[in-house]
């Protein structure tokens, strides 16, 4: 998909704004879609929308700032640019830790905001196939059986299948067999490849994925 079938959002409680904004971003050929609040926008049904959304980051009622945590709270990926006014450079900085992907301070150039859009929809589809794939570990994680996790956590801790066995007061036959149905429920088809899926799904938050953690 090119940046120019992402999908662009603009959230302003100002009409002139929306409507210059929407004049200036289709004039480069990407689609755009409007809301006069915050709460529009997150009701509308497009927070796993390919694109990006711009928000002004004060806004009567919802402020820029709740929107984007309610988003985050939802688990969109979408990335948020904050438009702000003079002054604002400080709510500029706790959107920033809340994870918006940039801002703008209010006049800004038109080119820079469109470069920004274009970075902003790149990163926020790299996001998005990254979140898919840690998705997909998870899922795998899920259908291990109770041993099979145990024995993971013990391989991913480092251990070897005779001090795991001694661990799960198992033989090493009975290790070996659960760590190669464990691999093959994984798609590993190396430790490293495990370790970097165990290692991809903890960075993402799913720390909690590879059970106990009681062997490491």
């Amino acid at each position: 998909m090119s940046d120019n079938e992402a999908r662009i959002f603009i959230v302003d409680d100002d009409q002139a704004v929306r409507d210059s904004l929407q004049w200036l971003i289709e004039s480069f050929g990407m689609p755009v879609q409007s809301f006069s609040s915050g709460a529009q926008f997150l009701e509308s049904g497009v927070l796993d929308t390919v694109g990006c959304a711009i928000l002004d980051i004060r806004m009567p009622g919802m402020s820029g700032i709740e929107a984007s945590e309610e988003m985050k709270s939802r688990e969109s990926y979408m990335p948020v640019i904050f438009l702000t006014g003079h002054g604002d450079v400080h709510l500029a900085v706790r959107a920033m830790k809340i994870g918006a992907y940039d801002f703008l301070e209010k006049p800004f150039n038109d080119q820079s905001l469109l470069d920004l859009i274009q970075k902003a929809i790149r990163t926020g589809r790299t996001q998005r196939k990254e979140n898919l794939h840690v998705s997909e570990i998870t899922e795998k994680l899920e259908n291990l059986s109770a041993r099979e996790r145990e024995v993971l956590d013990g391989v991913v801790g480092g251990n070897s299948n005779r001090i795991i066995a001694g661990l799960l007061k198992l033989s090493e036959k009975s290790v070996e067999f659960h760590r190669a149905k464990m691999m093959e429920k994984m798609a590993a088809a190396t430790l490293a490849d495990l370790i970097r899926m165990i290692t991809q799904a903890n960075r993402a938050g799913k720390s909690d994925a590879t059970g106990s953690n009681a062997l490491n």
